[in-house]
């Protein structure tokens, strides 16, 4: 991209999360909204709009549409930093074990309620996040347990350990899923093929802070990403304290994956498409890229969302379904390409 473009592309960002918000606001399966009466209404140009429609957008459509936003961003902005932190555009959050170690314990809580009537006496709503976020955070600080040496932490090391935490954990999940009966295991499909489905008010408030954190913190760690391509020590001489960044960005993409999976599932491949769609664009400089991956990751859920409740209707299609069937057969073509690459080198 030239360099003139390169300042256009943040404002055209911004516009695609405002057609996106704005089409999100007026598509489900309640009611269609035109959007030029809703932007009518809400300015005061149009008469308001009738009193059955003012509970599906406050109470249903925007603390989802919120969700999707936050959600998205914190994905997209992990996944821009880890593969600027791995100095690999073919690196995923998912691939340290968080994903994975949240899936376990969540699915754990889920087969245990049945089993346990005293589990039954407490709020799912508070449990199964936490048991998730707990799970991730287990898998994670186990890999970066295992991927340090003498203060160092080593990147393959690290994602070797996430790979067999990957491993173990799902088989895990599978054995469970075998044990379950058929109402839980109902519910365990649902929650590992993602959703935003039971996004609401209480929700947003818990998860705000959580995913805000990652999407404004792990910009400030651009200038020291950008050294960290050139190689550790040319970091070091550069004045960037290695190790303490590998830690800073880990954490943050931790925070931002746990909590993601534990408010809504398994939702892949975000943090692997929207960063590396916009290093195609405009380059590995994280100044642009980390801001960027926010916006075009939280576009790209809040449409996929859209679609998930709409395109099936009334029935509800997952969400992480659907940005694996768009990622994946990305994902693969970018493994073609850079086979390819490295057969002409």
């Amino acid at each position: 991209m030239r360099p003139r473009l390169r300042f256009l592309l943040i404002p055209a960002l911004i516009l695609l999360l405002l057609a996106a918000t704005i089409l999100a606001l007026c598509i489900g399966p309640l009611a269609l909204i035109n959007p030029l009466t809703l932007l009518g209404s809400a300015l005061g140009w149009q008469p308001p709009l009738p009193d059955f429609l003012l509970p599906v957008l406050l109470q249903i459509r925007l603390p989802r549409l919120l969700m999707a936003i936050l959600i998205g961003a914190a994905l997209a902005v992990a996944g821009a930093a880890m593969q600027g932190l791995f100095r690999n555009p073919l690196a995923d959050p998912g691939l340290i074990g968080v994903s994975a170690g949240a899936a376990l314990a969540a699915t754990l809580w889920l087969a245990l309620k049945p089993a346990l009537p005293a589990l039954a006496l407490l709020p799912p709503q508070a449990v199964l996040p936490l048991a998730a976020f707990i799970g991730g955070s287990l898998a994670a600080l186990a890999a970066l347990r295992l991927g340090q040496r003498e203060g160092h932490t080593s990147v393959a090391t690290l994602l070797l350990a996430g790979l067999a935490i990957n491993a173990v954990t799902l088989a895990a999940i599978g054995l469970l899923q075998q044990l379950t009966d058929d109402a839980t295991l109902r519910d365990i499909t649902r929650w590992m093929l993602g959703s935003l489905g039971k996004a609401g008010w209480p929700e947003i408030i818990v998860a705000a802070p959580l995913l805000l954190a990652p999407v404004l913190l792990l910009p400030r760690e651009a200038r020291a990403l950008d050294a960290l391509l050139l190689g550790e020590a040319e970091a070091a001489h550069l004045g960037v304290d290695v190790e303490r960044l590998k830690m800073r960005v880990l954490l943050l993409a931790v925070l931002a994956v746990g909590a993601s999976v534990a408010l809504a599932g398994m939702i892949g491949f975000i943090g692997l498409l929207a960063p590396h769609l916009l290093r195609l664009l405009a380059g590995p400089s994280h100044r642009l890229l980390l801001p960027a991956s926010a916006l075009l990751g939280a576009s790209l859920l809040l449409l996929a969302d859209t679609a998930a409740r709409s395109v099936a209707a009334p029935l509800e299609l997952p969400v992480g379904a659907l940005t694996a069937l768009i990622g994946g057969p990305f994902f693969l073509w970018l493994l073609a390409r850079y086979r390819l690459r490295m057969e002409l080198l």
